[in-house]
């Protein structure tokens, strides 16, 4: 180490200052590479101690610290664990002797210490678990000045936070070929049980002493300490107990899985108090983080406490929420104030109302919640982010208001209509202020609007009469202002705009009132006010349908659709609501008689929207969204008998007899317009294809008819492809126009009858046109997306579609054309050479994943007897499954699983390929064959159920397969294996290491994880034991022998259960008997497992 001379140290510490400092991005790159390298030399270890020993640049040390922590995460080449030992100890004195060290090297040091300790909590030396002292190792620390207590506290809080996190897990465990989640899941268990209550207790503590002295606010040291207790507080709570790692985007029904044995920290109150006692006595800018782990000690699991003990808890937490309540001074912060309305929303979503209500000062309770709720609300313009946890806590409240049973009183009925009118009249009042000051309107942002709104759904539904006389004036109110305006002369674009944009949230607000009616609790007063509500809404479509022609406003033309989703789904097609007031009223009021009145009234609609905003793509997608629902007949009977009713409808045979861009400009090429802006094509074609089932029977002239569009685009097409010069955009919007067309009529037709015309139209006419697109234009996705999808629907068997006559040659010609499709596309596609990262999956992945989507229908659709293509010499099949390999080989396995589509795309031909096919995968060239088990191996650990699912079913066949061939080859047999059999057996026999890690990671993910797919793990479980005799006998010695003494013996037994009246083969009722089993087995290992604070060694099943 030595040998580094000063001017080698020189260099390095340049080199950081050109990485970290420097602008000149040449000088930047220059100087990664060149630490790239040093990363990578062998003598990296000893040149990191002498920067940190003699660097004087805090960037080394960061160098340093950094590399450190690159060498002890490696899985390939670890370090010795003296080695690791020793680091350990070296930062540890390095930071109790070097105070003043720049923050971000601190932080690297101590990021450092809790990798080491992480990857180290199951090594043992002389019987010690060396890395589990942390407790012990930061002690001196907090003995000492603030400074150190600082660190010490951090060391802890960093430490529980990388124990915590997946994701850190799944960085260094880079290389490793075993289930990353598993060994975090082992790691994180034991460290909750034998170390992670200690260190809340600890911070709990210092905080207590903390608070107990008089905290000099000025003193920026102990600013930090308090902040670091905090977060380590806060880390300790926030921590994955039970390795549910839940999604923090759904926080509000999250239920903290707090172990029996922190009991008693929260049966005494002084814990909880310790909390709101701090809120009050800091300063603001530390509060959040306060609240912060008031809110995940309010949501601890309720089966902690008994019915008193959650009783009594709960009294001190409403205690706690009214004093803040009282002084809300702090929530002028806006990040008090967004902690504190997730600390409201908990008090519901954990606690019962019939709960809350005999807590001793609700009345007071909820009536300072009103007024806080009505006070945010009315400040519409602070924190909007926060209102979400509001209106969930009110609409918890309201829909819990018929199921509680307690005699005291909820009063809700007094407070959440003025919660009601206070989100009302705001959204209302805003619309002025916004429009004059130009700030940005909540309304471009549906997403939250429709959030909101299924809130208020329910929380209007309370009382519901002031909810609706107070929609009815305001209504009218800004309908009469607005009709005013629109008849005055005079009358200023900004006033139109804002009458526009109050009767926007009116529409979107009555619409979520309606969708908020609950059948079996709804009233005919209700119904009658719905239509009262109904009445004015349509009212107002009238008069500005009238308009279309001068102006429209597009926010209210999407509100109207918002209403008209929200009408759809409560009053059309439920044979209920025929004699309902709402059609009573809407037949005095609007002369709208019954439902196929109502129904002109949708498709009209629906005719004017693409009519006049065909070139608005967010209204001409919610229209046709609204079309395509009203088309579909089913699951409901009565909703089949609304369709009949639409489709007698002159406006809909209007549509399907005049389906041209004349009369509906969407359907125009547009030479402006980007060629993926035509999605909407399909889902109006499919709504259309619905329409004409109806009654299309075996009408073929009806049918002819109805496609005379279509033929028209394909002969104009065909005729640009037979001219040497054309127009390649105009045929490429053309036809891209024209496939996305009939891909929706194709899903819509699932009838034989119906499909079989559109079969017969197409094929073989107008095939070579869409080989032809995909030869010239295999480059653009934006053409051969669509051309792909519709040769994928066209070869899915959906409904039994797919019926060919006996004497018919359909089936196998469908295939070869298929076939020819996916043979053409793989074999250009393969010719793109790079693809950058970022464009890989727009310009080579999508398509390959369609490909493979097509392969398997057309593979499992059983319209064609697959066989028949090598007796008879055709290589149509070879073709199709050859370009498969070709393109699998050219996706790395991290793409695989990194695209959610092609996983499944592939991962589903993958099983039908060896449910149908093990003869193909046996004769593939043996680096094919361990990619594609590699790639079973790692779906298996997928967090996509469906894709392990399938990666079970498919290492079933495999294994099915290879167990039956070596039953054989042992058999005095006349016939010998076939030579494809005979080399896949050998390769298996070659390669045993990749059944065997299998094996293990299936038995790893039963054992020590959360199985959603038990039943469907358990399949190829037994094949892979039987398959493994001995290595199953040496796995199942390391799991046993890892347990702690008392228990191996229970463990043991558990491994004999699992075998009992197993036999030695592969029959259904022997599998049958093992998945059985295999529950069992589950369970007892489960409960052996739960109170113990083993871990199971580096070199047991997981190395």
């Amino acid at each position: 180490m030595r040998d580094l001379g000063r001017k080698s140290l020189a260099q390095l510490e340049n080199l950081c200052k050109q990485l970290y400092e420097t602008t000149d991005t040449t000088t930047r790159l220059q100087a990664e590479k060149a630490l790239v390298e040093f990363t990578n030399s062998p003598d990296c270890l000893s040149k990191c101690q002498l920067l940190l020993e003699r660097g004087s640049s805090s960037y080394s040390q960061l160098l340093a610290a950094t590399c450190l922590t690159k060498l002890v995460s490696r899985t390939n080449n670890p370090l010795p664990l003296e080695q690791r030992v020793d680091i350990r100890n070296y930062v540890l004195n390095y930071l109790a002797t070097r105070p003043k060290l720049a923050t971000f090297v601190t932080q690297a040091l101590i990021q450092l210490y809790a990798r080491i300790t992480k990857l180290g909590w199951f090594d043992c030396q002389k019987d010690d678990y060396v890395f589990r002292n942390a407790i012990t190792d930061v002690t001196r620390f907090l003995q000492d000045s603030v400074e150190y207590c600082i660190i010490g506290v951090t060391i802890l809080s960093q430490l529980t936070n990388e124990i915590n996190q997946v994701s850190a897990t799944a960085f260094f465990i880079e290389a490793d070929t075993t289930h990353p989640l598993t060994k975090h899941r082992k790691i994180a268990s034991s460290f909750r049980d034998s170390s992670l209550f200690d260190i809340f207790t600890l911070s709990c503590n210092l905080l207590k002493q903390a608070s107990g002295k008089n905290l000099n606010l000025n003193d920026e040291s102990q600013h930090g300490l308090l902040m670091q207790l905090l977060k380590l507080t806060h880390n300790c709570l926030n921590f994955d107990f039970i390795g549910t790692s839940t999604d923090e985007s759904s926080d509000d029904l999250c239920t903290v899985q707090i172990p029996t044995s922190w009991r008693s920290a929260f049966l005494d109150s002084s814990t909880l108090q310790l909390f709101f006692d701090l809120y009050h006595s800091i300063p603001p800018s530390f509060s959040p983080l306060v609240l912060s782990c008031l809110v995940q000690i309010a949501s601890v699991r309720r089966s902690l406490f008994n019915n008193a003990e959650r009783a009594k808890f709960l009294s001190h937490l409403v205690d706690g929420v009214k004093r803040i309540l009282e002084n809300p001074q702090s929530l002028s912060d806006p990040n008090n104030y967004h902690e504190f309305c997730r600390l409201l929303a908990r008090l519901k979503s954990n606690y019962q109302l019939g709960e809350l209500v005999k807590v001793e000062n609700y009345p007071e309770v909820i009536r300072l919640i009103a007024n806080f709720t009505v006070t945010s609300l009315q400040h519409w313009e602070f924190a909007p982010n926060s209102v979400h946890y509001l209106l969930s806590l009110w609409q918890r409240l309201a829909a819990s208001v018929p199921y509680v049973k307690a005699t005291e009183p909820h009063m809700l009925e007094t407070y959440t209509p003025e919660v009601t009118k206070a989100y009302i009249t705001s959204r209302l009042e805003s619309v002025h202020i916004i429009l004059r000051d130009g700030l940005e309107d909540p309304l471009e942002d549906t997403g939250l609007v429709q959030q909101q709104l299924d809130q208020l759904s329910t929380i209007g539904r309370c009382e519901y009469e002031k909810t609706c006389a107070l929609l009815v004036q305001l209504f009218d109110q800004s309908a009469q202002s607005y009709q005013e305006l629109l008849q005055s002369a005079s009358a200023s674009p900004m006033d139109i705009a804002v009458q526009e944009g109050r009767l926007t949230w009116l529409v979107y607000i009555i619409g979520a009132v309606i969708g908020g009616r609950v059948s079996f609790a709804s009233t005919d007063e209700q119904d009658a006010m719905d239509g009262e509500l109904v009445c004015r809404v349509l009212q107002l479509m009238n008069l500005t349908d009238s308009r279309l022609a001068q102006a429209g406003n597009e926010k209210l033309e999407l509100a109207m659709l918002s209403f008209f989703e929200q009408f759809r789904k409560i009053y059309i097609g439920d044979q209920v609501q025929k004699s309902s007031k709402l059609y009573r009223r809407l037949s005095e009021v609007l002369g709208l008689n019954d439902e196929t009145m109502v129904l002109s009234v949708f498709i009209g609609k629906i005719i004017t929207n693409l009519k006049y905003w065909g070139r608005c793509e967010p209204i001409t997608s919610k229209t046709l969204q609204l079309l395509n629902d009203l088309s579909i007949g089913y699951p409901f009977l009565s909703q089949f008998l609304s369709v009949r009713k639409l489709v007698k409808l002159s406006a809909v045979q209007f549509m399907l007899n005049n389906h041209t861009s004349e009369h509906f400009s969407f359907l125009g090429i547009n030479n402006q317009s980007n060629l993926t802006d035509m999605r909407c094509r399909t889902t109006f074609y499919t709504a259309l294809g619905r329409l004409l089932m109806v009654d299309l029977g075996e009408d073929e002239d009806q049918y002819e008819q109805f496609m005379l569009p279509l033929t028209a685009a394909f002969e104009a097409v065909a005729q640009m492809f037979s001219t040497n010069t054309f127009n390649e955009q105009e045929a490429k919007r053309t036809l891209v126009g024209l496939v996305r067309d009939l891909r929706g009529i194709a899903f819509a037709f699932n009838a034989k009858t119906s499909f079989m015309m559109l079969f017969e139209w197409i094929y073989p006419s107008y095939m070579p046109i869409l080989q032809r697109a995909i030869e010239l234009w295999y480059h653009d996705p934006a053409c051969t997306t669509p051309v792909l999808k519709l040769m994928a629907e066209l070869v899915h068997n959906r409904s039994q579609r797919l019926q060919f006559d006996v004497s018919s040659p359909n089936g196998i010609l469908l295939f070869r054309e298929t076939s020819k499709m996916i043979t053409m596309y793989g074999n250009r596609i393969l010719t793109l050479g790079e693809v950058p990262k970022d464009q890989v999956y727009a310009l080579k992945l999508k398509g390959i994943s369609i490909c493979f989507s097509m392969l398997k229908a057309a593979l499992s659709g059983s319209y064609v007897n697959l066989g028949v293509f090598r007796l008879y010499g055709d290589d149509a099949l070879d073709n199709a499954l050859q370009t498969f390999i070709k393109l699998l080989l050219s996706i790395p396995h991290s793409d695989l699983l990194d695209y959610p589509k092609l996983s499944q795309s592939y991962y589903s031909l993958l099983e039908v390929l060896t449910q149908d096919h093990m003869n193909f995968i046996a004769s593939l060239e043996p680096h094919v064959i361990m990619y594609i088990l590699s790639s079973i191996s790692e779906g298996l650990t997928a967090l996509d159920t469906m894709v392990c699912t399938g990666c079970c079913s498919c290492l079933d066949h495999i294994v099915t397969y290879l167990f039956k061939q070596l039953s054989r080859s042992t058999k005095k047999r006349t016939t010998p294996l076939n030579q494809e059999s005979d080399r896949f057996l050998h390769i298996m026999q070659q390669h045993p290491e990749m059944i065997q890690q299998m094996l293990s990671t299936v038995l790893n993910i039963i054992i020590f994880e959360d199985c959603r797919n038990q039943w469907s793990m358990s399949r190829p479980l037994l094949g892979l034991i039987l398959l493994n005799e001995k290595y199953f006998s040496d796995l199942r010695n390391s799991i046993v022998n890892s347990q702690p003494p008392e228990k191996q013996q229970a463990m043991h037994l558990c491994f004999e259960n699992l075998m009992e009246g197993i036999e030695r083969n592969l029959l259904t009722k022997n599998r049958d008997r093992f998945t059985q089993n295999l529950s069992a087995f589950r369970r007892e290992v489960n409960d052996s497992m739960k109170n113990s604070t083993y871990g199971v060694n580096s070199n047991d099943m997981m190395s």
